[in-house]
């Protein structure tokens, strides 16, 4: 009987050693878990700027107003527009 108690023992210390072993990987992986989410919003945080911030620099009045202050942009006059029209019967295809 003492030897069954002696195994008992051992199998109960070890159960206990994996239950502790257990909990110790469920809180490291809690941490991390935690650590993770906050580094999400902060990650969502800094993707609604850029999004503002594209926005802003791609706003057309703006591209506008700096393409003719600092490059010397003009708007170009009716005679030097020429509108190109594809006509889809001319157009050869290929069997």
């Amino acid at each position: 009987m003492s030897r069954m108690n002696v195994v008992m023992a051992l199998v109960l210390m070890v159960c206990a050693l994996a239950v502790i072993q257990a909990q110790h990987r469920s809180r490291t992986y809690f941490v991390e878990l935690e650590r993770l989410k906050k580094e999400a919003r902060a990650l969502e945080e800094q993707w609604g700027q850029l999004q503002l911030e594209q926005s802003t620099w791609a706003n057309p009045a703006r591209v506008d107003t700096l393409a003719r202050t600092r490059i010397g942009l003009v708007s170009a006059t009716q005679e030097r527009i020429h509108v190109e029209t594809e006509n889809i019967e001319t157009r050869v295809t290929a069997p």
